[in-house]
């Protein structure tokens, strides 16, 4: 028997954040990334709040790739508080960070377990509507990542005004992380008709809008940043379900041991891991007996609107596709690339450690072909 189920009350449109205007909790705990409390940002969020009448602590000890010292602090900040409804304004981080704050509070405290809102600024993880997050040991250089539908939000507000002023480069690596997770999805070994509806969609959409999206400051049109947003929420929803695969797996050891942003890191891998997947090089004129996965690419491909004549030729043109997302966009498709203080002695001493660690990532179990440590290894030379 399999299940879909959505946990997660999601609030989207215009003037959504107006939600918070009815907030039945008169104490609130908001968990918020620096630079939205700098920059003025939170405000979007605190007017409502003082609409409804509540007092509110904002705590803003948030970094990018939340370490577990990061959890602790926060838990220590949560429970001196006690307020009974959190909320986090902030990306993926921001958001991985509080579930993780709430969790522990909870196990130390059983009795509380406060009310979770999340509110994101970036249109990539979907961290709003998933039962994952991603939490770094500093001391290993490891990313671990967490699963429990303990961790999914009460409520997720989409708001555009949240989204409007990010810089291109981060609206660039977001939308290929939507991309990511609306692929790994769709071939993942626990895809069900369910969670493909919300794949797809979400590919058809970075597909429709992810250009223009990263082309806002030119244009000021601010329908496609409203787009992605929620090509962000239907992904999430759609690998929360599915789970993901070995492009995910690999991409968190780059961020723990290299600090690649995430979505660069999927980015880079993405073309390598299909290719991988499918067994299909640019070479490739026809397969024997072809993986499954094959069609289900194909298929992807076709829906929204870069297949070909056959499946292999689809597979081809999707990969050719990311590729020009890539350069379109200005997006790194190398190590050298993303990060050239790098040197090539210092990436290929932990690659063995990498591959390792990979496979045995959370999200790798499901990927399409099950990989071995040697194979892994060669993508990540491949990809320096």
């Amino acid at each position: 028997m399999q299940s879909f189920n959505l946990h997660t009350s999601i609030h989207f449109g215009a003037d959504a954040l107006s939600r918070l205007a009815t907030l039945e909790y008169k104490n609130v705990f908001i968990v918020a990334d620096p630079f939205i409390v700098s920059g003025g940002l939170i405000k979007n969020v605190t007017k409502y709040l003082d609409a409804a009448g509540a007092k509110y602590t904002i705590y803003s000890d948030v970094a990018p790739d939340p370490s577990v010292e990061k959890v602790g602090a926060g838990v220590t900040a949560l429970l001196r508080d006690k307020a009974p409804c959190i909320i986090t304004v902030g990306g993926g981080s921001a958001i991985d960070l509080t579930k993780c704050i709430r969790q522990f509070a909870n196990q130390i405290e059983p009795t509380y377990f406060p009310y979770f809102i999340a509110v994101p600024t970036t249109s990539g993880t979907g961290s709003e509507v998933t039962a994952f997050a991603v939490i770094t040991d500093t001391e290993k250089n490891v990313k671990h990542a967490i699963v429990d539908n303990k961790l999914l939000p009460e409520e997720a507000i989409l708001d555009v005004e949240m989204v409007k002023s990010i810089p291109a480069g981060i609206t660039a690596d977001t939308g290929m992380d939507v991309l990511t997770h609306a692929i790994e999805a769709y071939v993942s070994t626990n895809a069900t008709a369910f969670s493909d509806i919300y794949s797809k969609k979400a590919a058809q959409v970075c597909k429709d809008y992810l250009i223009s999206s990263y082309n806002y400051e030119f244009t000021r049109d601010v329908i496609p940043r409203e787009k992605m947003h929620f090509a962000s929420n239907l992904a999430g929803v759609a690998f929360n379900a599915a789970s993901l695969g070995l492009n995910h797996g690999m991409a968190h050891q780059l961020g723990a041991q290299f600090h690649i942003p995430h979505g660069r890191a999927n980015a880079i891998l993405l073309p390598t891991v299909i290719s991988y997947n499918t067994g299909i090089e640019s070479h490739t004129m026809s397969l024997v007996n072809p993986a499954p996965c094959v069609h289900k690419y194909a298929k992807l491909a076709r829906y929204i609107g870069v297949g070909s004549y056959n499946d292999i030729a689809s597979v081809k043109t999707l990969i050719n596709y990311i590729d020009e997302l890539r350069i379109q966009m200005k997006v790194p498709r190398c190590i050298r690339e993303a990060a050239p203080t790098i040197t090539k002695d210092e990436y290929m001493c932990k690659v063995e450690a990498m591959a390792e660690a990979a496979i045995n990532d959370r999200c790798t179990p499901t990927n399409p072909r099950v990989p071995k440590k040697q194979e892994v290894v060669d993508m990540f030379e491949k990809i320096f």
